[in-house]
């Protein structure tokens, strides 16, 4: 090779190089605008402690739900995996497993009421169809309701996923169920609430299929559609009050959401999407987005398909974090600035620095 055609070959290596810099910060810079365009504010978390072992120190497998006393304010963590339930002490210490001897089958969430009753949700298992069982303060099962012997129309395909409560009537949202199943609290048929909506403008309209159900203090319930990705909110007389969330896979929106919780004191509702692997937080009087938390990863405060969410009395947010096997217990931080770009811009060490002080 003469010496042309080594500066002929450099600069085409040089050219190369550029191009494909400028290509990387044009991705970049138009990744950033695109956020920007939306405006999606962001909260840091902090977990305070993380649920991941049963009475005998036995890890979980699939803490699928969470569930807390509203009198001793107890944390009952469902772990699907085991057909187990794990009742810890306010202070996050495990106090007692609820197994198979209990007549824990296949659970799938549980709600408790005032009077220590907690209702179990189980889905079929062991050759036994779906059922709701009731158990007393004791933990012994009093009884059991099989969806099946309930008259509506689907009981007999009825796969029990959500379950809340208020003072008059139990509701459960099933799998692929439109609408959500209403009992009252000796567990007969009641009625079915449903909701008839369209994912955008341009589909019809039609009954919604209900993911999960929730009650708040104030009496509020409401239904949280996967399906929609979107949560309706009724008061406690029933009267339809608001929807909020929009369907989608970008931030600030809803892929497949899974869990949701409200709280008037911290005037937020909170839903988790199981496919975003985040928590999206909307205003309590009006259902508008206000920001997220969280993203996918297995360090304290991020997650891997979260399933249910709920709040304390003291503000505390637990989340079953089913794939990270475990309940992270959380508070709200101050709001951050993400990284706005692709991980693979050059150089690195900048960007791993500005991804551990978010982080």
């Amino acid at each position: 090779m003469d010496k042309g055609e080594f500066f002929f070959y450099k600069r085409s290596e040089i050219l190369c190089f550029v191009f494909l810099f400028v290509f990387f910060i044009l991705i970049s810079l138009g990744f950033s605008q695109e956020t920007f365009e939306e405006n999606i504010p962001i909260k840091e978390v902090k977990a305070i402690a993380i649920l991941n072992k049963d009475e005998y120190g036995k890890s979980f497998m699939f803490p699928i739900s969470v569930a807390i006393d509203p009198v001793t304010y107890e944390i009952y963590v469902v772990d699907s995996g085991k057909s187990e339930i794990t009742i810890y002490s306010p202070d996050f210490f495990p106090k007692i497993t609820l197994d198979k001897g209990r007549g824990l089958r296949a659970p799938y969430g549980v709600a408790i009421d005032k009077d220590g009753t907690f209702y179990v949700i189980q889905a079929p298992s062991s050759g036994k169809p779906a059922c709701l069982s009731i158990f007393n303060s004791a933990g012994l099962l009093e009884k059991e309701i099989y969806f099946k012997d309930l008259s509506f129309e689907g009981c007999s395909n009825f796969i029990p996923v959500s379950i809340a409560l208020d003072r008059r009537y139990i509701y459960i949202a099933g799998e692929g169920f439109e609408g959500v199943l209403v009992l009252n609290k000796k567990g007969d048929f009641e009625k079915i609430i449903t909701v008839k909506d369209s994912i955008t403008m341009d589909f019809p309209k039609k009954r919604a299929k209900i993911r999960a159900v929730y009650v708040d203090k104030k009496g509020r319930l409401y239904l949280l559609s996967e399906e929609m990705g979107r949560f309706y909110v009724f008061d406690s007389l029933g009267n339809f009050l608001f929807k909020g969330g929009i369907k989608g896979g970008t931030p600030g929106k809803l892929s497949r959401p899974r869990g949701i919780v409200a709280d008037p004191n911290l005037g937020l509702i909170l839903v988790v999407d199981y496919m975003r692997h985040s928590g999206l937080a909307y205003d309590y009087n009006n259902g508008h987005f206000l920001f997220e938390f969280g993203g996918k990863g297995w360090s304290p405060g991020w997650f891997n398909g979260p399933t249910d969410i709920k709040i304390d009395r003291f503000g505390r947010i637990y989340v079953a974090d089913l794939f990270n096997r475990r309940v992270q217990v959380l508070v709200l931080g101050k709001e951050i600035t993400p990284y706005l770009g692709p991980s693979f811009i050059t150089p690195l060490q900048p960007v791993k620095k500005r991804l551990n002080k978010v982080r």
